[in-house]
């Protein structure tokens, strides 16, 4: 085997998604694992831009990267090694948080292009099993929890957890902003695929043993384990920049949907209703503030 196919196939078959872009920032190498982790086959992505947003890169702060601040093109700038964690845009419109190790390549000593590994930041054990939540319909997923009161019963452990050893935790409600008026304007359909979505992006993103679910028709609750009371608040921020960045093709343009949150941090003294009542009444504000913002007693 000659060696340019040898080192091909270990890289075709490696569990990181890899690519290559020249100086132009035009992907000329595409692996299968980056087939697997954004959807994109390589016969959709060979030959295009990256600026051309088909990833839509975004940092933790939800701006754009690929018109404005691409490590990449920094990189085919500078000659830096770069390491960065991004949100990619899966194909389906869903956001998946990345790890992304950029270098340099250089031929005859001179920057010809940049490439750069990544790989989802959640376990492969929990990107597999949300595939799997993946596959059910948002409808079923919805009576299922509602039916099974996983959401309430889950509350009460960790209230019990927290009496018992002191291991703090946050409650999260969320609430679509002008879900009515999209469900008019788009249909009942596309409002269920864009809640789909929306809850994709956000277990794909989280720890196996975080609980995320719906609450009501146009609500999700989420039950995080966190070591400072502040990182409520991170956590509430990353997810709201998840919820605005998630996209769905539609056939006047891209669609999403922005939510108005509210987060607090559980009390030794709380019951599953205080604790909810207090979550409930965060989010109100959200909604009066100016909506797709967080508030929180955190």
């Amino acid at each position: 085997m000659e060696p340019e196919n040898l080192y091909l196939a270990i890289i075709d078959n490696l569990f990181d998604g890899v690519y290559f872009v020249d100086t132009e920032r035009r992907i000329t190498f595409w692996n299968k694992a980056a087939e697997d982790i954004t959807g994109y086959k390589a016969s959709e992505i060979n030959g295009k831009f990256c600026q051309n947003n088909l990833l839509n890169h975004m940092d933790s702060d939800g701006r754009n990267l690929c018109n404005l601040g691409c490590p990449l093109f920094a990189t085919i700038i500078d000659g830096k090694q770069r390491r960065e964690k991004v949100l990619l845009q899966h194909k389906d419109g869903h956001r998946i948080i990345v790890s992304v190790n950029i270098f340099p390549y250089r031929e005859d000593g001179k920057i010809a292009g940049a490439i750069e590994i990544f790989r989802p930041s959640t376990s492969t054990q929990q990107h597999n099993a949300n595939n799997r939540i993946m596959e059910i319909s948002i409808d079923k997923m919805r009576n299922y929890i509602a039916g099974a009161g996983e959401a309430e019963s889950y509350i009460t452990y960790k209230l019990y957890e927290l009496k018992r050893t002191q291991r703090i935790f946050c409650l999260l409600l969320l609430n679509i902003d002008n879900f009515v008026k999209f469900n008019e304007s788009y249909g009942y359909e596309t409002g269920t695929q864009i809640l789909n979505r929306v809850y994709r992006s956000i277990c794909l993103n989280i720890r196996p043993t975080d609980f995320f679910g719906f609450w009501s028709e146009n609500e999700f609750i989420g039950v995080f384990e966190i070591k400072k009371n502040y990182e409520a608040t991170l956590l509430a921020e990353k997810i709201r920049i998840l919820v605005a960045g998630t996209e769905m093709p539609y056939e006047s343009g891209d669609l999403s949907v922005t939510a108005s949150f509210g987060v607090t941090v559980a009390r030794e003294d709380d019951t599953m209703g205080t604790l909810i009542q207090r979550a409930h009444d965060l989010m109100c504000q959200s909604k009066q503030r100016r909506k797709n913002c967080v508030t929180s007693d955190a």
